[in-house]
């Protein structure tokens, strides 16, 4: 086997993982991801999961609510996906989940489709809506085949 020691480590397909609800912890994970994604040349998907404690079950039981948080929440990913390409990444698809716990919905669904071969996720230090600071990025880097860098 060739040693690959000193030859550098590059990734081509980066998952960057948008959580709304830690905008300060996602933007800082969102430019490393597009510095990396730009200077790499690599394909970047930009994810969020349309969470389940987010829908009511008033609102689970109107499909306008519902199609209209799903709305908001794709059109929150494209917003991330336009200002990717202004930035010169050529690359960018879009993709929001909808489900379970947001690391399941990823790893589960998303992850096998877009087949990164980086995760980034930032680290809900200013709003830990998940349970407990680091929920999502920390679960993300335990879980994953993949490797995982999370941005504080």
């Amino acid at each position: 086997m060739a040693d690959e020691s000193n030859n550098p480590l590059f990734f081509r397909r980066i998952l960057i993982t948008i959580d709304e609800d830690d905008r300060p912890s996602t933007s800082r994970a969102f430019r490393f991801a597009l510095t990396m994604a730009r200077d790499y040349q690599a394909h970047l998907g930009i994810a969020s999961v349309l969470e389940n404690n987010d829908i009511s079950i008033y609102e689970s039981l109107m499909p306008d609510k519902l199609n209209q948080k799903r709305d908001h929440l794709k059109a929150i990913v494209q917003d991330y996906a336009n200002r990717a390409k202004a930035f010169v990444v050529e690359d960018v698809r879009s993709i929001v989940g909808e489900g379970g716990d947001v690391d399941d919905v990823i790893l589960q669904k998303i992850v096998p489709e877009f087949k990164p071969d980086l995760i980034v996720s930032g680290a809900d230090v200013d709003f830990a809506s998940h349970g407990r600071p680091g929920a999502i990025g920390l679960r993300l880097a335990k879980k994953s085949d993949v490797s995982v860098i999370v941005i504080r």
